[in-house]
């Protein structure tokens, strides 16, 4: 088990992307636009589904991986903090998951 956690890579996405380092991929994929960001993390998430279906725990891993990664990106691209983001999480443990998808506003 690693001590490394999902605020440890948000802050080294945050200081990638604000980094001078123009060899870093990304401060590079941050600098193409959240049409790009989120591009990728859209290929990522297919691919970590994929990895699913096919029962290969090890390309599950990497794949959940790179998910996260890219998520983290489209993130700090979005001005989003991922403590936002784990505040709602934790809101929404007070209900079951079906009391807080019925309390979203329908379309």
């Amino acid at each position: 088990m690693t001590d490394f956690t999902l605020e440890d890579l948000a802050s080294i996405v945050a200081t990638r992307a604000r980094s001078d380092d123009e060899t870093s991929y990304t401060r590079q994929l941050i600098g193409k636009g959240m049409a790009k960001c989120a591009q990728k993390l859209g290929e990522e998430a297919v691919e970590t589904a994929i990895a699913a279906v096919q029962g290969d725990k090890a390309e599950l891993t990497a794949e959940a991986a790179d998910l996260l990664f890219h998520l983290t990106v489209v993130l700090e691209a979005g001005g989003v903090p991922l403590g936002d983001v784990m505040a709602e999480l934790a809101r929404r443990t007070g209900q079951t998951g079906l009391e807080e998808k019925a309390s979203r506003p329908q379309d």
